[in-house]
């Protein structure tokens, strides 16, 4: 794990690998809709690139909804950097990205599939399981103490 950097990029300087990362696995993999997976909000949001030997393996954006609250977004590995721990790093720093800065709340859409890993990074399920993407989801919640 010494070996892994996350690094806070913008869009505009890191679109590239970012694209690159989503693709494959949202769309190639996933397949969801490239409308839906590229909204037009990447450019108002913080994004992370994880690096493992110095190869991009993840990424992860945090989108700011108002002065205290942000919501954790497009958290992908690609597949052959999976069962690592590298998305779990990834959250790790965002988290402490917005603890940092005072925010209070976050939230993540959470495929089902991946609960296990943002319950134990603190998240708490909120409402029922819903599709997004076609596939099912929950709204997760944390509370950031500061």
């Amino acid at each position: 794990m010494s070996n892994l950097e996350i690094k806070v990029v913008s869009y505009p300087e890191a679109s590239e690998p970012i694209r690159i990362i989503r693709t494959k696995v949202f769309q190639e993999e996933q397949k969801v809709d490239p409308k839906l997976e590229f909204d037009g909000k990447d450019e108002f949001c913080q994004h992370l690139l994880a690096y493992f030997a110095g190869e991009v393996v993840g990424t992860a954006r945090i989108r700011y909804l108002n002065n205290s609250q942000a919501k954790l977004e497009r958290l992908a590995v690609l597949p052959f950097a999976r069962r690592k721990g590298f998305g779990k790093k990834l959250m790790e720093k965002a988290l402490d990205i917005l603890a940092e800065n005072g925010y209070q709340v976050v939230e993540v859409n959470a495929q089902v599939y991946v609960q296990n890993l943002y319950s134990k990074l603190g998240f708490e399920t909120v409402g029922e399981k819903f599709l997004e993407a076609g596939m099912p989801h929950l709204k997760m919640i944390k509370k950031i103490e500061n």
